[in-house]
């Protein structure tokens, strides 16, 4: 594993204990049955009931059981171990059987799974972790079925421009090279302080496009919203039933954007 891949892994197994504890994602409101997906998603993932589901970067999972309690047949993955015991306890506590986890960097997947999916996803803050699409377009291919769908709900690369609160741009759009952080809270906790440095990737749209349509994934869908399901960010306002957007910049710029893309038959 190289040094960044350590790093971010080391990061996310010190932040899953107050990410965990953090009312941002209120664990017990979910187990009293609350579903962490979000409009956006429900709406391109569709009716997944039976299909098997393959959950990139799951973090402690909850995304990953909703998909079960919806009826697919879920795999979460994470690079973080914590992650991944906290996730396989949740799916207990849930009463969730038709859910695995596995812990594994996207990129040594395929060494560590076995399976083919009808559906693979991934959401919200997962494509800064990774330096190499291509890379991440080749995993996805690899686990989708022939005209399996693919569908990702993320974070539009205008907001990784922006300083934390929002007042100058402060990273290119085409950003190649890595943007090292010093990070002293997360997206779910900012009181709470983690020690230790990170590094990120603002991967521009067409970057993304170009690395699923390398491999076989035509793209059939794609959207950009004006509003982020998730309050994540600084200076935000509600707009809708969990749809924020930044206060001072109102609809003036795009939060999140989706994807669906059917791996070829050929």
């Amino acid at each position: 594993m190289d040094f960044n891949k350590q790093q971010i892994k080391d990061f996310w197994n010190r932040a899953v204990p107050i990410t965990f504890a953090s009312d941002y994602y209120d664990v017990q409101g979910f187990l009293s049955g609350d579903t962490s997906l979000q409009e956006a998603e429900l709406a391109l993932l569709n009716d997944i009931e039976g299909k098997k589901v393959l959950h990139l970067q799951c973090h402690f999972g909850q995304d990953t059981i909703s998909l079960a309690r919806l009826g697919a047949n879920a795999v979460g993955v994470d690079i973080s171990e914590k992650a991944i015991e906290k996730a396989r306890d949740l799916a207990v506590q849930a009463n969730q059987s038709n859910v695995t986890f596995v812990c594994s960097d996207i990129n040594d997947l395929p060494l560590n799974l076995d399976e083919k999916f009808d559906i693979v996803f991934t959401s919200y803050g997962v494509l800064l972790y990774l330096s190499d699409l291509d890379k991440w377009g080749s995993v996805i291919s690899h686990f989708l079925k022939p005209g399996g769908k693919f569908v990702i709900v993320e974070f539009h690369p205008v907001v990784g421009m922006f300083d934390v609160n929002f007042q100058r741009l402060e990273f290119e759009y085409f950003q190649s090279d890595p943007i090292a952080a010093s990070h002293s809270e997360t997206y779910a906790d900012s009181v709470a302080t983690i020690a230790g440095s990170m590094v990120y990737w603002n991967h521009g749209l067409a970057e993304v496009m170009t690395s699923l349509l390398k491999n076989g994934i035509q793209i059939q869908q794609f959207q950009e919203y004006d509003y982020s399901h998730c309050n994540c960010f600084r200076k935000t306002v509600k707009v809708g039933e969990n749809k924020y957007r930044i206060e001072h910049l109102g609809n003036k710029i795009p939060l999140m954007y989706s994807i669906v893309g059917i791996k070829s038959k050929q």
